[in-house]
């Protein structure tokens, strides 16, 4: 089950964009056409056969698109440098995904931001809550991953005064100096959550690095 933590906190209300980025609308996660696919020497990115399995539709994915995306997720999204290469995934009903890599100066500072991430996504509860006082924000810790460098894996829980209930698995893998986050979302709890599934993604977005 992993570490859960749940706190309540009072803020600005500021997570509208942030809620966008977990629950999602197929529409909006569709890049901007000019966008192109790194050439082979670059990382690869997920498929879309390599995602969590919906059970009524497919995954259908963007292209491969460089920049910083908009907008940007939530507990992540600050920490995210304008070298960041993105890609957005959906399917035809209320579940989506996004991969966002940065390939690093030199490993050091791929494991200080890796490190810079965790810790983002460690606080993001109380985060959420500080600028939102309709919200409840629960997180768990769902372990790390024997991949190279390591891979750690997280679900945040959000629930609005107005009755919204979503549920975002996040990960943040490492292969030398290249750092990637894997962002999957869905309307519901951490009954919902795809954690299996999600780990196995996120093995295969971190081995596809290189």
């Amino acid at each position: 089950m992993g570490e859960t933590m749940q706190i309540r906190a009072r803020g600005i209300r500021t997570t509208v964009a942030a809620l966008a980025a977990v629950a999602g609308v197929a529409a909006a996660a569709v890049p901007a056409a000019a966008a192109t696919t790194p050439a082979s020497d670059t990382p690869r990115f997920l498929e879309p056969a390599d995602l969590p399995p919906h059970p009524s539709s497919p995954w259908y994915a963007g292209a491969v698109t460089a920049g910083q995306p908009d907008p940007l997720p939530m507990c992540v999204g600050d920490a995210l440098p304008s070298i960041t290469t993105h890609r957005e995934y959906w399917t035809e009903f209320d579940t989506n995904a996004q991969q966002l890599t940065v390939e690093g100066r030199s490993e050091q500072w791929a494991k200080e931001f890796a490190a810079l991430l965790r810790k983002d996504l460690a606080g993001c509860a109380k985060k959420l809550m500080q600028q939102d006082p309709d919200l409840t924000v629960t997180q768990r810790y769902y372990g790390r991953l024997n991949v190279e460098e390591g891979a750690d894996v997280y679900g945040i829980h959000t629930a609005s005064a107005g009755g919204s209930s979503d549920i975002g698995l996040f990960s943040v893998g490492r292969d030398g100096a290249t750092v990637t986050i894997v962002r999957w979302g869905h309307m519901g709890t951490f009954q919902h959550a795809r954690v299996a599934d999600f780990k196995a993604t996120t093995v295969t977005a971190v081995n596809k690095l290189y």
